[in-house]
């Protein structure tokens, strides 16, 4: 499974960005996707993940300090011979400076996803995408 990330950049606390996870290659219509950051000096965090079957949204899970504020979501799933593609959004509306940091997303097999958010079972990781919040 190829991830490309982009989205990230500059925004000032309170405004929104969105990232974007394109997923690509894909042998099975059952997978997690997670969204994970890592600020500097820091260690790696789980956002939240989402669990997609069929291309359907089939549970998505948060990190507490994410509830309310950021937002998972899954579109344009395509299938071919050459495997499924999807991208995945990150949508982070309310930024604070303390969310400042380098996001990655992940894959795995659908049970990658569940409430604990770990990151053990995913198999494929994005290069990440820096998101820089200022007061």
């Amino acid at each position: 499974v190829q991830l490309v990330e982009s989205g990230g950049g500059s925004v000032q606390a309170g405004g929104s960005v969105r990232l974007s996870c394109a997923a690509s290659g894909f042998a099975y219509d059952d997978y997690g996707v997670g969204w994970f950051r890592q600020a500097a000096g820091k260690e790696r965090e789980a956002v939240g993940c989402t669990h997609v079957t069929k291309g359907q949204t089939h549970t998505t899970y948060y990190a507490d300090f994410s509830k309310g504020r950021f937002t998972i979501s899954n579109d344009n799933t395509e299938s071919s011979i050459d495997g499924t593609e999807s991208t995945i959004y990150l949508q982070m509306n309310g930024v604070k400076p303390e969310d400042t940091a380098v996001y990655y997303c992940a894959a795995g097999w659908g049970y990658a996803c569940y409430p604990c958010l770990g990151d053990d079972d995913y198999d494929s990781w994005g290069q990440g995408t820096q998101v820089t919040v200022s007061s």
